[in-house]
């Protein structure tokens, strides 16, 4: 071991080219702490500078063979600690983007859920204050707001006059209106 602490760069990444566990070892001694503080200064979380270096000197021994340096082996390592500091900052930007969308999907899933729930709510009990409401009230309004007809149609229909009709159908939305007071409320705050 003590013969590759002698080694400059070119020999050491010779004999890592040719499988040499020395000389790898000898290359990760030699830069893990210089890489690690590198990557510590742009990250500022020790976990992930060290997952970076780790990366680093994992890919640097699975392509040994094919690794062709201009530079040293110095500049090539500083540059990949660069580069995967980006690649980290993209990959947490996507996560972090993805777990927002996800949040507002969500968020979205509950209110409708919500919304539904309230809907179906407000409708049982509207049916309930028309079931409470007089016959000939509850019929005006029936034919006034669920079968859509006009104050002349419903009038000749029940052989009443058309001003009893409006009569019976501001009786209707006034009950309607009052006991709904609350519920307006609610969705005025909800909304």
């Amino acid at each position: 071991m003590a013969g590759y602490k002698s080694l400059e760069e070119k020999e050491l990444l010779e004999l890592l080219r040719q499988d040499s566990l020395g000389a790898f070892r000898e290359i990760y001694d030699r830069y893990w702490k210089i890489l690690y503080k590198e990557a510590y200064k742009r990250l500022k979380d020790s976990e992930s500078a060290e997952e970076v270096v780790q990366d680093i000197f994992t890919a640097l021994w699975n392509r040994r063979n094919a690794i062709s340096l201009t530079h040293g082996l110095e500049g090539y390592l500083y540059t990949s600690v660069g580069y995967r500091v980006i690649d980290r900052y993209r990959r947490n930007s996507l996560h972090l983007r993805f777990r927002e969308a996800m949040q507002v999907l969500q968020t979205e899933a509950d209110h409708s859920m919500e919304q539904a729930l309230m809907a179906k709510d407000l409708q049982l009990h509207i049916n309930q204050i028309i079931e409470q409401l007089p016959e000939r009230c509850r019929s005006v309004y029936e034919l006034s707001r669920m079968h859509h007809k006009s104050n002349r149609e419903i009038a000749m229909e029940l052989g009443i006059s058309e001003k009893t009709v409006e009569n019976q159908l501001t009786k209707a939305l006034k009950r309607l209106r009052l006991s709904l007071n609350h519920y307006l409320s609610l969705l005025l705050i909800f909304f």
